[in-house]
């Protein structure tokens, strides 16, 4: 028996009903679909679904002396022993409650009987990327599910050439993949890749098979990236008491899809490599390579972070989660290996909402109005992660992840932040190290990953590596109309910086800089290795980044740590 699908979504007031009727006698085959008001009455909705069947049924047999079709109806099966009870006189509001405990209800049209799925799984809306490159990760670009979650659905990824005649019907198609991403292969070249879901939720149900086909044929690379001749120095994981992290702004598709971006900010580079689709198939292949069992990322996308990050990275044992920043489309990644590492607590702030919890810093900006009005506007987050070694459960690890302020007249606004992340992550290490009853200063180290937007000749590097900075850094001046005046910062952790200061972490044409960090707690951890940057005659190969090879305008930081003995 054919299912009809009546979806009827929270909050809203109208019923979607949809059923593919075949009848060949009547040379008939058609997807029909209706919105229906909740507090319409059946009889109105199956009068409606008539006159649009006679409809077609006309159309089809212009020249057969039209009959009408018999009305459509809704019967509740009362099983072998009963007939169908017709369902009348009642809204369709009315049904919808009892197919909640009387699941049996089928619709008849015409000849043609379909078992109603009431709020069935169902794939909403699905695509795939523009671009699809070999030997790189490949995902759906959108996958909306309703009533199904990503985790419990089913998928395929087939492979098949498309005839000259264009006609994609007659593809003959391959399976090469039962994945939500693919890695794609270099004999998928030229042929196209089509994607299919069979949505299904946690008790097993299962919604209607969708399937869409790539836009454009897979392509090949783009030759050897320097990223890959970093991984060189990652060809293997790092042994037990060790571990490797990789701090990364990825540059979010928010801020390279617009008109500005593509002709201004970033006009040297190609249109298409500036594209997300483009972008994120080499990222993703970047990061994968170096091998990492810590990973803090930031300006990550939501839609990256669910459909590309979190399937391709939990097939290498990595889990992450993901901070937004307030409204904004884009936030903060954190992902660590499971095989390394035990999650304890995850937590996340918007700087802005705890501007008042600590009055002695409060106290000396709140008169300071367009200061305060500037803060208070930022999206700014922090991100922690409290995780405990497998290795030697003693040892614990707190990771910090955030993204300051970009503004170039705003060093004071960006020290200010950092002072205040700072008391939040001194706050929450006190309390883990009370609650873990963790009496050993090596047993809770402090690693703070970032693109704090400042410069080494600027406070924020001083806080972190000196513990402090006065009330006379150029920070404080860098708007003149919202100085902030006697307020000095501190914080009681030896840090470092584990990569140093290279010349660059962001390069572009407008601004080169040192901006990316990762600072370290030490006498807790000890730095092995730092995995070398890429040369500035591969930064300007072409002129700058993004570019064909390089996914992002930032570089990504990578160190080797292990535990101090």
């Amino acid at each position: 028996m054919r299912t009809a699908y009546f979806k009827q979504l929270p909050g809203e007031e109208q019923c979607q009903i949809s059923f593919h009727l075949v009848l060949d006698r009547y040379k008939i085959d058609k997807v029909f679909n209706f919105n229906r008001n909740l507090t319409e009455q059946i009889d109105s909705s199956l009068d409606r679904i008539r006159v649009n069947v006679e409809k077609e049924f006309q159309k089809k047999n212009k020249r057969k002396k039209a009959k009408k079709a018999p009305a459509g109806q809704a019967t509740e099966d009362g099983g072998a022993e009963e007939p169908p009870e017709r369902l009348t006189n009642m809204t369709i509001a009315d049904m919808l409650a009892k197919l909640t405990t009387h699941p049996n209800v089928q619709l008849t049209v015409m000849d043609a009987d379909f078992q109603i799925a009431y709020n069935s799984p169902e794939v909403h809306a699905v695509k795939l990327p523009t671009s699809i490159l070999a030997d790189f990760y490949v995902s759906p670009s959108r996958l909306e599910l309703h009533f199904a979650t990503p985790e419990c659905s089913a998928y395929c990824w087939s492979r098949g050439r498309m005839p000259e005649s264009g006609n994609a019907q007659q593809i003959e198609w391959e399976p090469v993949g039962s994945e939500l991403s693919y890695l794609v292969q270099k004999g998928d070249v030229g042929l196209h890749l089509k994607f299919s879901c069979t949505p299904m939720d946690e008790t097993g149900r299962a919604g209607p098979l969708t399937e869409i086909i790539s836009p454009q044929p897979v392509q090949a690379g783009p030759g050897l990236c320097p990223f890959e001749v970093r991984h060189l120095f990652t060809q293997q994981k790092l042994r037990d008491g060790q571990f490797r992290v990789v701090s990364y702004n990825i540059l979010a598709d928010l801020y390279t899809d617009s008109e500005y971006s593509r002709t201004v900010l970033f006009g040297y580079t190609a249109p298409y490599a500036l594209e997300i689709d483009y972008r994120k198939q080499l990222f993703v292949k970047e990061i994968l390579g170096y091998r990492a069992d810590l990973i803090c990322l930031q300006e990550v996308d939501t839609k990256v972070f669910s459909l590309d990050l979190v399937p391709i990275f939990s097939r290498k044992n990595l889990a992450g989660h993901y901070q937004a920043k307030g409204k904004v489309a884009e936030g903060l990644a954190t992902f660590y290996d499971l095989n390394k590492f035990e999650l304890l607590e995850k937590d996340g702030v918007i700087l802005s909402e705890i501007l008042e919890r600590y009055p002695l810093l409060w106290d000396r900006i709140r008169d300071n109005q367009p200061l305060v009005e500037r803060i208070a506007n930022r999206s700014t987050a922090l991100q922690l992660t409290l995780l405990r070694s497998k290795h030697d459960p003693r040892k614990h690890l707190l990771v910090a992840n955030t993204h300051l302020y970009f503004a170039p007249d705003a060093d004071h606004v960006r020290l200010l932040q950092m002072g205040y992340a700072m008391q939040y992550v001194c706050e929450q290490h006190e309390r883990i190290r009370q609650q873990y009853e963790l009496s050993e200063a090596t047993d809770l180290a402090l690693v703070f990953c970032g693109d704090f937007n400042s410069t080494p000749e600027c406070g924020i590097y001083q806080l972190m590596t000196q513990q402090a900075v006065g009330p006379d850094v150029p920070d404080w001046v860098s708007n003149v109309d919202e100085a902030v005046k006697g307020v000095s910062l501190s914080q009681p952790f030896q840090m470092g910086s584990a990569c140093g200061c290279p010349e660059y972490t962001n390069y572009t044409v407008g601004f080169k800089a040192c901006i990316d960090y990762i600072f370290f707690m030490r006498g807790a951890l000890n730095v092995n290795d730092v995995i070398p940057m890429p040369s500035e005659e591969e930064l300007s190969l072409y002129q700058a980044i993004p570019s064909l090879v390089f996914p992002s305008d930032h570089i990504a930081l990578v160190a080797n740590f292990e535990w101090a003995k």
